[in-house]
């Protein structure tokens, strides 16, 4: 690729990048009831910018996320393997974050809701 084209593949990916974190703050905000300024999303995208690492060429970071979902998977394969699974569970990907704080917790406030949205269900039946 040259350089205008990688300039604006870079430019459109990060527009991208935007658009999906200014959807995804509007529906917290909403729940939340408080209000997001453009300039919190916009710093919150180059925030999620940088710790991506989207300053590379776009060749190599397509070889940087392959690489990471191929771990990501194998991981979760040997987490299940070795709980005597052949189906990766929740319970593998919460132990994938255990690393992460912020992102196990999320993980972890996601699965309760479901569950308690699970068992809600079945009381109703």
């Amino acid at each position: 690729m040259s350089g205008s084209e990688d300039g604006a593949l870079e430019e459109r990916l990060k527009a991208a990048l935007w658009f999906s974190i200014g959807k995804i703050v509007d529906e917290e905000t909403l729940k939340l009831g408080v209000n997001a300024t453009p300039q919190f999303i916009g710093a919150l995208t180059e925030m999620l910018w940088a710790q991506i690492g989207m300053s590379e060429s776009p060749l190599h970071r397509i070889h940087s996320l392959t690489t990471a979902s191929e771990n990501v998977s194998e991981d979760l394969q040997r987490f299940a393997k070795h709980a005597g699974r052949e189906v990766i569970s929740a319970e593998d990907v919460l132990l994938l974050a255990r690393r992460n704080e912020g992102l196990e917790t999320i993980l972890r406030k996601c699965l309760d809701q479901q569950l308690a949205d699970r068992q809600k269900a079945a009381k109703r039946k």
